[in-house]
């Protein structure tokens, strides 16, 4: 049978870095980890093709191959997806779409001949084979969340590696907290599960065999969700680290109790990890209270993003504006944390109500539900009645998203986060590596583009200078942040220019 996997096309938004890969030449930030993983599950006997519709279309070569098309996705790719779903429907081609998009979404509303709820890992083999019988039923459902060590290599083999920016590796699923708006926990439960250390460099292992020789992101969404089998992978990490000199620089997603934790951050340190994301959400402690975000409480949370940043690794963070407990200061409040943070990513979004959630389901019952949303948090449609002046909360978004991506705002984080990073004095490979043909090209476009061409100019060069001098040892990440900057700064305009003149979007 021959099997074509198609991974649907994001939109346009902060997360997607469609302007600073131009400068890279690359096209998509990562590859679609999911399907390689199913890839890697179906029957060997099986064709197999791989179209990530974010680097390139779906030919009709392809189509003409195909016997059927399984689809992955998130809820924010869903239009993308259904596009295709329809498209290969025209065709007469049977689809099957799974992913997080199918735990979200009512499996009606996803349009697909076969649905697949849950991971995989326990539901292929059924599937592959109900599909070759031409008996395979319309919804397949997990029973259970399964063992980490049933996930196989991932199959690299489908991919156009050069395409992208950055590989990626699973380490564990689900997170011990419990946030109401968080739709992880809904779907991969609150026992986090990992793999063994073996399987993670096996992964690491085949992407060094393959000629990979850039970052890496462990994609967990809470890396340190089980801290002992956190601190045993990071011993394996050094030592693995050591043996090969061009390991690779890491980031992953982790929550904010890192900063408790000085061995674990060394350990990540001494492993390689560069950054880390971290999902901060507000300044207001009575908006993290009824959110249950009970992890980021009585603590500072400005201390804990400058402990974290004092071991080496950027912080990236995660903002939301729109809970209940929002009062008109908020944004303002926003803004200073954000400035006094040296978080140079900060990803500000308005709150969604993810289906699936704790928080759609209280919604739902207070009649404050408007529509599923589209998983976009950056973008400026609100899918729920917010307590605040919907036109008012849009109108301070906006305001918040003016002032921390302006240039002069813009490097300033970035300094003050450069200031309290170690120096990389003893990490000469770590330098070496930054200077690739891809950064290089990176680094004369962001000169053409940013401080030739660019709006403001004289904020870019200044910055230019400073690393150049002060942090001359940092001016690979400092100018490969610069270019992140070009990218959010440009989403920015965009979507202060939206449809009407404010942006603004309140679902029917």
């Amino acid at each position: 049978m021959n099997a074509l996997l198609v991974y649907p096309q994001f939109p346009e938004t902060y997360w997607s870095f469609k302007y600073a890969l131009s400068f890279l030449g690359k096209k998509s930030a990562q590859p679609p980890l999911g399907l390689m993983t199913v890839s890697a599950l179906l029957p060997d006997h099986w064709q197999k093709r791989l179209v990530d519709t974010n680097i390139e279309p779906i030919r009709e070569r392809d189509l003409n191959w195909a016997d059927v098309v399984l689809l992955s996705g998130m809820h924010i790719q869903r239009d993308a997806l259904l596009a295709i779903v329809e498209r290969c429907h025209a065709r007469g081609l049977r689809t099957v779409v799974g992913g997080p998009v199918a735990s979200s979404v009512a499996a009606a509303d996803l349009k697909a001949d076969h649905v697949v709820i849950g991971e995989a890992e326990s539901l292929i083999a059924d599937l592959a084979r109900d599909l070759e019988q031409g008996a395979a039923r319309a919804v397949y459902q997990a029973r259970e969340r399964p063992d980490m060590a049933t996930s196989p290599l991932p199959d690299l083999s489908l991919i156009k590696m050069n395409r992208y920016s950055t590989m990626t590796v699973q380490y564990s699923r689900g997170c011990p907290f419990n946030c109401e708006f968080c739709d992880i926990i809904e779907i991969y439960g609150r026992r986090p599960r990992t793999k063994a250390v073996a399987q993670v460099l096996a992964e690491l292992d085949q992407l060094r065999a393959a000629g990979w020789r850039e970052s890496v992101f462990i994609v967990d969404d809470n890396f340190i969700g089980n801290k002992d089998r956190a601190r045993q992978l990071c011993v394996a990490l050094a030592e693995w680290r050591q043996q090969f000199k061009t390991s690779f620089d890491l980031t992953t997603e982790a929550s904010l109790n890192l900063a408790d934790d000085p061995e674990l951050m060394g350990l990540m340190k001494e492993a390689g990890f560069k950054g880390v994301f971290l999902g901060i959400e507000t300044p207001d402690e009575s908006g993290l209270i009824s959110s249950n975000k009970l992890q980021n409480t009585r603590r500072s949370l400005l201390e804990c993003v400058a402990t974290i940043q004092s071991y080496g690794m950027e912080v990236m963070g995660g903002f939301i504006l729109g809970f209940d407990t929002d009062k008109p200061d908020i944004f303002d409040r926003m803004v200073d944390f954000i400035e006094k943070s040296g978080i140079p990513i900060a990803m500000v979004g308005l709150l969604q109500a993810m289906p699936g959630t704790q928080l759609f389901r209280r919604l739902w019952k207070e009649g404050r539900i408007l529509d599923a949303g589209h998983g976009d948090n950056t973008g400026v449609h609100l899918n729920f009645l917010p307590h605040m002046s919907p036109e008012r909360l849009v109108a301070g978004y906006r305001s918040v998203l003016q002032r921390i991506y302006n240039n002069e705002a813009y490097f300033k984080r970035v300094k003050l986060y450069l200031s309290r990073a170690p120096s990389p004095r003893g990490d000469r490979s770590s330098q070496r590596r930054w200077f690739t043909h891809s950064n290089v090209r990176a680094l004369v476009t962001s000169m053409l583009r940013q401080g030739i061409f660019g709006r403001q100019r004289w904020a870019y060069w200044k910055f230019v200078m400073t690393a150049a001098t002060r942090y001359h040892r940092s001016f690979g990440p400092a100018m490969a942040l610069a270019v992140m900057g070009y990218h959010l700064q440009v989403v920015t305009r965009k979507l202060l220019k939206a449809e009407d003149g404010t942006g603004f979007s309140l679902a029917d």
